[in-house]
């Protein structure tokens, strides 16, 4: 059957070797290798709108460097048909998504990008696997018939492994790697993208079993380390757990056996991958990328079973190692012709263009050193050799949003042992949930263990939390900027225990820890100038805490807190502006026993530190210096040749003991406080999380878009209003009823005759103001020619011109007013009755005033 097959392909390569301009069209569409692929991809075409605008050219229609390059093709395989019957057919010519017979090399279109994430081979296999959900191949062990292009596979995010390992190809070039196209074969779950057996890369590598650390060689000439004393019923219970837990990895090794059955297409299910040589990009060893998962492998890896071909945008090699053994002893030099076959003879290569452009540059410095105009050329290409024609793909561009949604649909998940991990697209979920891994405890995956989930652009500045369903704890890590410092909090529900971490630089009092239980507390310092690094306080119990504030319902808040404490202690840095045995290193404040123990640091060359221990006086002696006793303190001092403290000094330090355990207690208090404050601030940042959208995003820029629009329409809308409210007569006698949109017969009358009657009061007032303004001007015209008439005989001619003016001026403007008020007075009835017929005419008024 694979005879017959192979000669009725070999008849219809034949049909075409040689056809016409006039021919192709009517040609190329009838010489298919076969049916496409998946007939989902089929519905794919009939879905995009206007393909046949969009698509150039060469999409639909081969130029006649392709058709030549396809008879040399289909003459290979023929020729590669005979000389090696045992072997499959080679992948050569797929057809395109127009269902033209395409050269694999043409489909290669090297893309240079300007996002910096993709300048990296590790930036461009995340976001191809990440991008394109996998279209497992339809019969597995046949090579795939078609091959669409970069641009169709970016619009639809639909990809076989073909198909994926062109656009990752593709970007590799463009990033100046040494990438190739590997078509071969590869294990089932290699194939099918199946995961559900390895382990997740978030949980770090397995535990290796019988792995310890190098014990260092004995040296006899070492003190013999003391007999460790252990129970045999703890090593017995430890043996039985251990053996317990090998049992139950054995169970599932056994499962795993069961669900890793032998596959029968074991070495036959194609596929296809990347090859990355060594000598460019710094790429010290050849490596594979496989385009479904982006992970690296060796060349040796298990996984890969045997190479067929492999091509890049320049040529086409084909393997003639043994795969025997899968693909660890093979070679990848590709210009080794004795390994690898071209299908092109002296065409060019990635190392022969570098050659030439080396030379290139040799010949112009000759150039110029021997100032010649010409020179001709010392290695000429070899006439007749045929070069790889242009890619027919058209530019392959990546936006932005792209790379921001990334997965199909803006989610994906993926399925490991025991684990499930999901992303999503940033902004997707109300939350800033950007990604969340579920660890179980069975291979079934029913049983969870613990949650772990991460956020974006929270104003609360959430970045990850772990739930465990083991020991029911919640871990909350968040970025730095939150109130009160918070990095880390971690709090068991059964306990409730918080653990927190906060971030010294942020704080005043240099926190960098606090761990809070019902029972104790303990804070950890950085950076204090008093040099206090540690502090730990224990509580009394609750029934003894009870029996306590029953006892003391009459003190006040302060005093119940001091009752409630049981041991504070407190330890320092060296201070060394301070003698050893002046310097504290730790106190310890036993509230219940009334006493206070103080430890100072080591002395240089002592192995015995000095301390003091005081005894509190009663409460009602605790201000009388005076009835301080010696044997209140008991001291040890290592010097003994030092002269004892005096009782003075002894009793001024008992009162600043005292005073620093009211102020820790204080602390204490304060921290707690603190401590409740948190945790009602979480529950109220949980009931409405809110989202901060940078403007620098796709996402960000449409929110800030809409967000300025918004606001346009908002003021436009305000402006308008203003403008509405300022032509309303009604709208300042509306603002005293709440300016209601309906109003009642009796408000509507009342309005009515109060706009009239205000309508009249401003008219009158303003004819009082031109009346007060005419008789004003008339004064003092009068005032002024009663002076005229008593000093005329004595005026010069100056003042004389000077009263003229006057007089004009005065009499111009008395004949203004005089006019202005006769025109007012005409005015005013006109006025009124418009205003009476607009109020009549108001919709608002109208119906009332009607009846």
């Amino acid at each position: 059957m694979e005879a017959v097959a192979e000669s009725e392909g070999q008849e219809e390569v034949r049909k075409v070797e040689t056809p016409t301009e006039e021919e192709e069209d009517d040609e190329e569409p009838t010489t298919l290798e076969g049916p496409r692929c998946v007939p989902a991809r089929e519905e794919l075409l009939l879905t995009l709108d206007n393909a046949d605008k969009l698509c150039p050219e060469s999409y639909w229609r081969n130029s006649p460097n392709e058709v030549r390059l396809m008879a040399v093709a289909d003459s290979f395989q023929r020729q590669y048909a005979h000389l090696c019957p045992d072997r499959r057919p080679l992948l050569l010519c797929p057809t395109n998504e127009w269902g033209v017979r395409k050269f694999v090399s043409t489909t290669l279109r090297p893309a240079a990008t300007d996002h910096p994430e993709l300048f990296t081979w590790q930036g461009c296999a995340s976001f191809v696997a990440d991008f394109l959900s996998l279209e497992p191949l339809e019969p597995p062990e046949n090579l795939p018939r078609s091959l669409f292009s970069s641009t169709l596979v970016l619009q639809s995010q639909r990809a076989t492994c073909l198909e994926a390992s062109t656009l990752l190809c593709s970007l590799l070039l463009g990033a100046n790697y040494d990438a190739y196209c590997v078509s071969g074969y590869a294990s089932k779950d290699t194939c099918l993208l199946d995961r559900s057996l390895l382990r997740c890369p978030l949980l770090g590598a397995p535990p290796q079993a019988g792995t310890s650390e190098q014990e260092p060689p004995e040296n006899k000439y070492l003190v013999k380390p003391a007999t460790e004393l252990r129970s045999r019923f703890v090593a017995q219970q430890e043996e039985e757990k251990k053996k317990r837990e090998a049992e139950a990895a054995s169970l599932e090794e056994q499962q795993e056996g069961e669900r890793r059955a032998d596959d029968p297409l074991r070495g036959l299910r194609v596929h296809c991958w990347v090859l990355v040589l060594s000598g460019s990009r710094d790429v010290q060893q050849n490596f594979f990328i496989d385009p479904l998962t982006g992970d690296s492998h060796a060349p040796d890896d298990q996984r890969f079973l045997g190479v067929e071909s492999a091509w890049n945008h320049l040529n086409y090699y084909v393997n003639m190692q043994d795969c025997s053994s899968g693909c660890a002893d093979m070679a990848f030099d590709l210009e080794d012709p004795s390994r690898w076959e071209p299908l092109l003879y002296g065409a060019l290569s990635r190392r022969t263009l570098a050659l030439c452009v080396c030379r290139k540059k040799e010949r112009e410095m000759m150039s110029r050193l021997l100032k010649k105009e010409e020179q001709e050329e010392e290695d000429g290409e070899e006439p007749g050799v045929l070069e790889m024609p242009r890619s027919w793909v058209s530019y392959i561009d990546i936006s932005k949003e792209d790379l921001e949604t990334r997965w199909p649909g803006r989610q994906k998940t993926t399925r490991y042992r025991k684990a499930t991990l999901e992303h999503f697209a940033p902004h997707l979920n109300p939350d800033g949930l950007v990604r969340r891994l579920t660890t179980y405890e069975d291979l079934a995956c029913t049983e969870e263990v613990a949650v772990r989930s991460w956020y974006q652009h929270r104003d609360d500045h959430l970045q990850e939390t772990e739930v465990n369903e083991v020991d029911n704890s919640t871990t909350q890590c968040f970025t730095p900027g939150r109130t009160f410092g918070v990095l880390f909090h971690r709090f068991w529900s059964r306990s409730e225990k918080h653990d927190m971490r906060f971030s010294g630089a942020a704080r005043v009092d240099g926190l960098v820890r606090r761990t809070l239980s019902p029972e104790e507390m303990t804070e950890t310092f950085e950076g204090r100038k008093d040099f206090l690094f540690h502090r730990h306080a224990v509580f009394l119990q609750d029934g003894r805490a009870s029996t306590s504030e029953s006892d003391s319902d009459s003190d006040s808040d302060s005093d119940e807190e001091e009752q409630l404490l049981q041991e504070v202690l407190e330890r320092f840095h060296r201070d060394r502006s301070k003698p050893a045995h002046a310097d504290v290193a730790q106190r310890v404040f036993l509230l219940a026993e009334g006493r206070i123990e103080v430890t100072y640091h080591l002395e240089d060359h002592r192995c015995v530190a000095s301390r003091r221990s005081f005894v509190k006086p009663l409460q009602s002696k605790r201000s009388k210096a005076e009835d301080f006793r010696r044997d209140m303190v008991s001291s040890f001092q290592v010097d003994a040749s030092e002269e004892p403290l005096k009782n003075l000094i002894l009793s001024q330090m008992l009162e600043d003991l005292i005073k620093d355990e009211k102020e820790a207690s204080l602390q204490i208090k304060m921290s707690r406080k603190e401590v409740e404050d948190i945790l009602s601030r979480r529950e109220t940042e949980e009931q409405s999380v809110g989202l901060h959208f940078s403007p620098w995003t796709t996402s960000g820029a449409a929110q800030a878009r809409s967000r300025r629009q918004e606001m346009e329409r908002q003021a436009e809308e305000e402006q308008t209003w203003l403008q509405e409210r300022k032509t309303d007569v009604l709208a300042p006698l509306l603002i005293p009823l709440g300016d209601p949109e309906a109003l009642s017969a009796e408000d509507a009358r009342r309005l009515y005759l109060q706009c009239l009657a205000e309508s009249k009061w401003r008219l009158l007032e303003k004819a009082e103001l031109i009346q007060q303004r005419f008789e004003q001007e008339t004064q003092e015209l009068q005032r002024k020619q009663q002076w005229y008439q008593k000093n005329q005989l004595h005026m010069a001619l100056l003042e004389r011109e000077e009263y003229q003016k006057y007089c004009a001026e005065k009499t111009l403007r008395i004949s203004v007013a005089k006019k202005r008020l006769s025109m007012h007075v005409k005015a005013a009835p006109l006025e009124c009755q418009k205003l009476d017929e607009r109020l009549r005419n108001d919709p608002r008024l109208a119906p009332h005033l009607l009846t």
